[in-house]
């Protein structure tokens, strides 16, 4: 099945069903990992909302959910290397576990400079979950990432909370731009 969004065509990658049945397989790990814990989710807005929904969905250790928004696309299909910090946290994060939930990390550009910044208010741990890594594209070593959905080819994706010049982010399913 092709799909046409804006100027582009995609074909399929990952199914809905393939995408929920790894999320419940990561929020078990959350879940066994934090059993004694009471965590942060940061959703990294705005690809990551559908994501860290279904994933909070399956957690059962006590929680609270917040949310930063952190752009580098800019309408593209590459990362333009230049982050742009549209607004911070509203919490205090002193002393708390933190798990930063992405929709994708390609460049490890975005990641880097969100755990750089909340460093600096003292969390007691910050771990990135990832629903998509393209291994082949990291810049950065990022030894906080602990949790990968999907590993992918250097392809741009959309689908699932991914866009493509805002479009595409409704899709049940991930799908990679056809070649």
């Amino acid at each position: 099945m092709k799909l046409q969004i804006a100027d582009l065509e995609f074909e399929p990658l990952i199914s809905a069903e393939a995408i929920q049945a790894r999320i419940a397989e990561v929020a078990q790990d959350i879940n066994n990992d934090y059993a004694d814990k009471s965590p942060v989710f940061i959703g990294v807005l705005n690809g990551s909302f559908l994501f860290i929904a279904d994933l909070v969905k399956e957690i059962v250790v006590p929680c609270e959910i917040t949310f930063c928004k952190l752009a580098s696309y800019f309408g593209g299909t590459s990362s333009t290397r230049q982050i742009r910090d549209d607004f911070d946290l509203t919490i205090n994060i002193n002393g708390r576990d933190i798990i930063l939930i992405e929709d994708i990390i390609d460049t490890g550009n975005t990641i880097k400079y969100l755990i750089e910044k909340l460093q600096v208010r003292q969390p007691a741990s910050i771990t990135v979950c990832s629903l998509l890594l393209k291994p082949d594209s990291i810049e950065h070593s990022i030894e906080e990432l602990r949790y990968v959905a999907f590993q992918i080819p250097n392809q741009f994706v959309v689908g699932y909370g991914l866009d493509y010049r805002e479009l595409g982010r409704n899709l049940k399913g991930i799908y990679k731009k056809k070649e």
